[in-house]
């Protein structure tokens, strides 16, 4: 068996967990979520949210990772052997993300590198990303580089790779949405998509708002695919469980807010202060924001800054969960960690091959109406997510009792929302994950469309 690597610091750990939560999540897909479900209000029930359910399951996750010294895949038969098969369903979910998030990652580099090389108009032509999609080639080779690039580092380690990668990029990532953000709220017209996110419009209240807000929840923090298990096995007993989540989730929060500064702002600003130029949805980044850059003057390099920092927020996340994939594999068989990682590298390359396809050669291959990316995402983030969420407050709360986590937290400190925890975990969040889990599935079935 390997001697299990570990964090070298606490810092360490917050910034490689905060870089798992920052990815794609934050600064993709939220403010499109924010745009769509009414601005502000959003904001502040996706900040309670955090600040409540979020809080209480990356505790949760945390805490059974450092108490069994596993990562997901043996972490919960540790504590239970009847309850391992929760393990099997949290390596299953990164299997399955891994490939997809690869090819994303591959289309925010093409941007990147087209906006670097002052190819700023074709991005904002109207059949830039058609195109983009229907040239396989093209996507497989960056799809390629962006899944190498996070192979390498896995390969390094937690200290020399997972760390030291997010301890130098972290802080470049917050540097360079700063200085976008601050020039997307200084643009004229941008005054109004300030008060769009900032202040709360309750006639915008809806369900499938504060469902939106929760499902973004777990995607944007990493909850429910073993990220979190993984990366609290590689805590010491003395680091502060309870005050690294209260970090974690200041990162997450304070750069999904960034994120929306950047573009609603600029979007306002771009449409004339027209809210329904927010309603490109997914596409609100690939799409409507190259058209914004284009608008503005110095296309190339706000454009050029902005792929750059969405890309090392990609890359961030995917370094995350890899490493649950490549840990759970290593803790399970007792394999080699470098020849794993590299086998799991090609592994999600080649599994990333059927989704490129299905916007080309296989675009005719649909699965619930739904291209084949489209289907692995809902699979994972709108069905496996919730259920192993909501089975892990069952095994938490009446299996193996809140007691366990208790003790596991004040090893280090006083566990100060101990009250919150109990209520959420017994109660509270296992309403609320079977009404996202209820709310998506009839979605997709076209009953009810939110």
């Amino acid at each position: 068996m390997n001697k299990r690597d570990t964090f070298s610091t606490g810092l360490g750990f917050v910034l490689a967990a905060a870089g798992s939560a920052v990815g794609l999540g934050n600064i993709w897909r939220f403010p499109y979520l924010v745009a769509k479900y009414g601005g502000g209000l959003f904001l502040v029930f996706y900040i309670l949210l955090v600040l409540t359910f979020g809080y209480t399951l990356m505790v949760a996750e945390n805490a059974i990772g450092r108490k069994t010294g596993k990562s997901a895949l043996c972490a919960f038969g540790e504590l239970s052997k009847k309850w391992a098969f929760l393990g099997i369903i949290a390596t299953i979910i990164p299997m399955i993300i891994q490939p997809y998030y690869n090819v994303i990652g591959g289309w925010v580099i093409k941007y990147a590198l087209t906006f670097v090389t002052g190819g700023h108009s074709a991005a904002a032509g109207d059949n830039f990303f058609n195109e983009m999609l229907a040239s396989p080639r093209q996507q497989l080779l960056f799809q390629f580089i962006f899944s190498a690039v996070t192979t390498i580092v896995i390969l390094r380690g937690v200290q020399k790779g997972v760390e030291k990668f997010s301890t130098v990029l972290m802080p470049m990532l917050i540097l360079l949405a700063i200085i976008v953000a601050i020039y997307s709220v200084t643009l004229p017209g941008a005054t109004i998509g300030l008060r769009y996110l900032f202040i709360p419009d309750f006639s915008h209240f809806s369900v499938a708002g504060i469902l939106g807000a929760l499902g973004q929840m777990f995607y944007s923090l990493s909850l429910a695919m073993g990220i979190m298990v993984a990366y609290g096995s590689y805590l010491p007993k003395n680091s502060d469980l309870e005050k690294n989540v209260s970090r974690i989730e200041i990162f997450d929060t304070g750069i999904a807010l960034l994120a929306s500064l950047m573009i609603i702002p600029a979007v306002f600003a771009f449409s004339g202060g027209d809210e329904t130029a927010l309603g490109a949805g997914p596409g609100l980044m690939f799409v409507t924001l190259p058209k914004v850059f284009e608008s503005m003057g110095m296309s190339t390099v706000i454009g050029s800054v902005f792929f750059i920092l969405v890309l090392l927020a990609a890359l961030t996340s995917s370094i995350s969960i890899m490493e649950a994939i490549v840990s759970s594999l290593c803790d399970k068989f007792g394999w080699d960690r470098k020849k794993t990682t590299i086998g799991a590298g090609i592994g999600s390359f080649l599994v990333g091959i059927p989704p490129i396809l299905g916007y080309s050669t296989w675009s005719g291959v649909t699965i619930g109406g739904m291209s084949i990316l489209d289907m692995m995402d809902f699979i994972t983030n709108s069905v496996l997510m919730p259920i192993l969420a909501l089975l892990t407050c069952i095994f938490i709360a009446y299996v193996i009792g809140v007691s366990v986590i208790h003790k596991e937290v004040e090893q280090s400190s006083a566990f100060k929302r101990k009250k919150l925890f109990d209520v959420m975990i017994k109660y509270i969040a296992p309403v609320f994950i079977v009404a996202i889990l209820v709310s998506s599935i009839l979605s997709a079935l076209g009953v009810i469309q939110f």
